[in-house]
C-alpha cells in the first residue's frame, strides 16, 4: 500500500535532475577529443549520415541519435555527447518519478533521486557517446510510465500512459540489448497479475485486458524496434532488407561474441558489485592540461547499496522492495549467464540504477522505523547520513569524474585508494 499521506516531492526532484543537467552539460565539449568508446559510436554516426555501413554489431537508435545530433548541430565533440546528455537527466527524472509512484514514500524518492545522481556512472555516462544512456533512460521513462498507468485514474489515462511505454520499449532495445530483462520482466508480470487477478478485480490496470497489454508493450515496442533499422535497407554498400532482419541479428550476435581478445579494462559481474575494476575513459594532457575520466561506482552508494538489496529481497511486506531487488538481480544477472567473453563495467549502468533503488528503500525504512527503537532511534540518522555521504564522495571525486585538470602525470595517484583502480 502506497502512503497516501505524504507530499509527492516532484518539484524537489525535478531540481536535483535539472541541477544534474547543469552539471551534465557545463563544459560538456571537454575532452575536446574523441575518448573511450566514442571512437565506434562517433564515427558510425558519421558512416550513417553518409548512407554507409558502420558497426553493425549493435542496434541503431542511439547510433541514429548521435547522427541526427550531427546533422543538425554540427560536427563538434560536445555535439557528439548531446544524446547522453539530454538522455542522462531524463533518465534520472524518470527514476524519481518511478520511486514515487511505486513507493509513495517521500524520503525514499528525494533519496533515491540524489543517489542516482551521484552514483558516478550515471554521471559519466551522461556525458560520452555511447550507447548505454540512451538505452538506460528509456527503460527508466517504461517503467515511470508502467507505474504510472497503475496509478491513472481512468482507462484513457492508462491507455495514453502506456502507449508512451511502448514507446520507450522499442527505443531502449534500439539503443542496446542490456535493457531486455526490464523489458520482457514487466510485461510478463503485469500479464501474470492479470491472469491471476482476471478482470473482476481491475489487475494491475483496470479495463486494460490482456490483449490490449499485448499490444501496448509488445506490438508497438516491436514495431518501432524493426523501423528502427530502416537505414540499413538503404546503405550505398552491403544494403540489407527488412525482409533479412532475423539473419542479420544472427549476424550481430555472432560479432559480438567474437570479440575475445585480452582488454586491459575487462572485468566481470562480481567485480562490478564491489566497484573493485573501474575504466580509465581518459587520462592524458589534452586541451591545455593532464585530464582523466573514472568509470567508477560511487564507493559509498555502491558498497552500502548491496546489503540494502539483500534487504529488500526478504522485505516482502512492501511490493516495490522485492521488485528494485529482482530488477538488479536480473539486469546484473544477465551478465553472470551471459556468453559474451570480453564484458566492461560500463555494463553496470543499469544494475546500478535499481541498486540505488534498493539503498533508498532501506534508508526510507531506517528512517520511519528506527524511531520507534527507544534509546537506538539515532540510528535513524544513518540514513540522510548515507545520502550526504554520498554527495560528498561525488564532490572528493568530481576532479576525475568530469575531465577537470590535475597537478600532472601521477595526479591521478589521489584518488587510487586500491590498486585495481589504477
Amino acid at each position: 500500500m502506497r502512503n497516501r499521506a505524504e507530499a509527492d516531492p516532484w518539484r524537489l526532484c525535478l531540481g536535483i535532475a535539472l541541477a544534474f543537467a547543469a552539471l551534465v552539460w557545463w563544459r560538456l565539449g571537454i575532452p575536446a577529443k574523441i575518448m573511450f568508446d566514442e571512437v565506434h559510436y562517433v564515427p558510425a554516426a558519421r558512416m550513417l549520415l553518409a548512407g554507409r555501413r558502420a558497426n553493425p554489431e549493435h542496434p541503431m537508435v542511439a547510433k541514429e541519435a548521435i547522427a541526427l545530433a550531427i546533422r543538425l548541430l554540427g560536427d563538434a565533440p560536445w555535439v557528439w555527447r548531446v544524446p547522453s546528455a539530454v538522455m542522462g537527466p531524463v533518465g534520472l527524472w524518470a527514476f524519481a518519478r518511478t520511486l514515487w509512484l511505486a513507493s509513495g514514500r517521500r524520503f525514499a524518492t528525494v533519496a533515491g533521486t540524489v543517489l542516482l545522481a551521484v552514483d558516478f556512472t550515471w554521471f559519466i555516462q551522461s556525458r560520452i557517446a555511447m550507447l548505454d544512456m540512451v538505452m538506460a533512460a528509456m527503460a527508466l521513462v517504461m517503467l515511470w510510465q508502467v507505474m504510472a498507468a497503475v496509478r491513472a485514474g481512468g482507462v484513457a489515462r492508462a491507455r495514453g500512459h502506456l502507449a508512451v511505454a511502448g514507446l520507450a520499449m522499442g527505443l531502449s532495445l534500439g539503443a542496446k540489448w542490456s535493457a531486455a530483462p526490464v523489458l520482457v520482466l514487466v510485461p510478463a508480470v503485469l500479464a501474470g497479475m492479470r491472469l491471476a487477478h482476471g478482470e473482476r478485480r481491475g489487475l494491475p490496470i483496470r479495463g486494460v485486458g490482456l490483449a490490449e497489454l499485448a499490444l501496448w508493450l509488445g506490438v508497438l515496442p516491436l514495431a518501432l524496434y524493426v523501423a528502427s533499422f530502416w537505414p540499413i535497407a538503404h546503405w550505398r554498400d552491403s544494403a540489407v532488407p527488412l525482409t533479412h532482419l532475423i539473419s542479420w541479428h544472427r549476424y550481430m550476435m555472432q560479432l559480438q561474441d567474437s570479440v575475445v581478445k585480452h582488454h586491459p579494462y575487462q572485468s566481470v559481474w562480481w567485480q562490478w558489485a564491489i566497484d573493485a575494476r573501474p575504466i580509465w575513459y581518459l587520462y592524458e594532457h589534452v586541451d591545455g592540461a593532464q585530464r582523466g575520466v573514472l568509470l567508477l561506482g560511487n564507493p559509498v552508494a555502491m558498497l552500502a547499496g548491496l546489503p540494502a538489496a539483500a534487504w529488500c529481497l526478504f522485505h516482502v511486506q512492501r511490493w516495490e522492495r522485492p521488485a528494485a531487488a529482482g530488477l538488479y538481480v536480473a539486469t546484473l544477472g544477465m551478465w553472470a549467464v551471459d556468453g559474451k567473453p570480453v564484458q566492461f563495467y560500463y555494463h553496470y549502468l543499469l544494475p546500478g540504477v535499481f541498486l540505488m533503488a534498493c539503498l533508498a528503500l532501506a534508508l526510507d525504512a531506517l528512517w520511519h522505523e528506527a524511531g520507534h527503537w527507544g534509546r537506538a532511534g539515532w540510528v535513524r540518522w544513518l540514513a540522510p547520513g548515507t545520502v550526504a555521504a554520498s554527495g560528498a564522495m561525488f564532490l572528493w571525486f568530481f576532479p576525475i569524474l568530469a575531465a577537470l585538470p590535475l597537478a600532472g602525470p601521477r595526479g591521478f595517484e589521489f584518488w587510487m585508494w586500491f590498486g585495481s583502480w589504477r
